[in-house]
């Protein structure tokens, strides 16, 4: 299965491809759509739907895994964040993929064991889990990790 992940934002979107065979998974690609802050939301928000499907082009995964929305700086910033989301959510459901959405914390828990792990711990975790020793950025990082914390609830679905 090759899934996809995701860690949303409007300024920079994070995504992480990954194969999970069998217990197992392997690091396929990763890096930051990068939107352009100076750029109006709108603008922003186009852009990232293109990068999206690109991606899927790209990558051709299976299914999706995506971040959900925790807490933000302030309401214009968790709005905006929502908007990000919504333009993946759509793009993802208009190509017919499955979507799983996954609680920040509960990525932390699957990846680094503990549910308040910070930024670096998530990062390095990601790199042992996925035997990855190039450089990756946090977006990379938290992305890759959500698609990890698929990757492991997928061994309590059933096989079809």
């Amino acid at each position: 299965m090759r899934i996809l992940g995701l860690d949303p934002g409007s300024r920079a979107t994070g995504w992480g491809v990954i194969v999970h065979e069998r217990h197992r998974s392997r690091y396929l690609a990763s890096g930051t759509l990068r939107l352009g802050a100076e750029r109006p939301l709108p603008e922003r928000l186009l852009r990232l739907a293109e990068g999206i499907e690109g991606l899927l082009r790209d990558h051709a995964p299976d299914t999706c895994a995506i971040e959900q929305i925790f807490s933000a700086r302030n309401a214009r910033s968790a709005l905006v964040l929502g908007h990000a989301r919504g333009v993946i959510v759509a793009t993802l459901a208009r190509a017919g993929l499955p979507i799983h959405e996954y609680a920040p914390a509960l990525v932390k828990q699957a990846v680094a064991g503990a549910g308040r792990a910070d930024k670096e711990q998530v990062q390095r975790m990601v790199a042992v889990l996925l035997n990855h020793r190039g450089a990756m950025s946090e977006d990379e990082s938290d992305a890759l990790a959500v698609a990890l914390t698929h990757a492991a609830n997928t061994r309590f679905e059933p096989r079809s």
